[in-house]
């Protein structure tokens, strides 16, 4: 077996530590999944307790990012650290380790593709806070950049490998957020920071 061979699987694993989960269940001695959305990624973590909610935002960016540099150190293909990313965002939707019921996968989406083209998820970003900033929806927000950031890593002529696992991944985001999408369209979406405690 070559070591690249191994990089789905290590990104998946990496993907799939539940940080939201183990922060709520180490301080709180709670389920966050028994809390508000039952999502276990920042905004349902943040809407229990900001520091942990923070803390979530930071530890699944970074390990959606270290899959990515991770797979750069056992392949040089930038296609296989875009499987990396696939699988890391793979991970947090469905981890293993809590019957494959995670989280929707924004924030890992987001660290993989900062690795993989920095300017175009950066460029993402920037439309995801604007978004946030004038609708104070974070759901919106974040299937916007999801949906975006092929359109950008396109316009930045990033290799056509790399935006397919990039494609895949949003969708995967955005099918995760039909929920959200059908509260959207009736008006019942809940606005973030409404709620939370500190």
């Amino acid at each position: 077996m070559r070591p690249e061979h191994l990089i789905p699987l290590l990104a998946y694993l990496l993907g799939s530590i539940p940080f939201g989960y183990l922060l709520i269940k180490s301080s709180e001695g709670g389920d966050i999944r028994s809390f508000g959305s039952g999502n276990i990624g920042f905004t349902n973590v943040f809407r229990k307790s900001r520091w942990a909610g923070i803390l979530t935002l930071v530890l699944d960016l970074s390990k959606g990012y270290m899959a990515v540099v991770a797979a750069g150190w056992l392949s040089e293909s930038l296609e296989w650290q875009a499987v990396a990313a696939f699988a890391a965002i793979v991970g947090h939707i469905f981890p293993v380790w809590l019957r494959f019921k995670g989280g929707k996968g924004v924030a890992t989406f987001c660290g993989a593709c900062l690795a993989l083209s920095p300017l175009a998820m950066l460029t993402a970003l920037g439309l995801f806070l604007l978004i946030l900033i004038l609708t104070r929806y974070m759901s919106l927000a974040s299937i916007a950049v999801a949906a975006l950031y092929p359109f950008w890593a396109y316009i930045y002529n990033i290799p056509m490998s790399v935006i397919f696992w990039a494609a895949a991944g949003s969708l995967l985001i955005i099918v995760k957020h039909h929920q959200n999408i059908r509260r959207l369209l009736s008006g019942n979406e809940s606005k973030f920071m409404k709620g939370i405690r500190s």
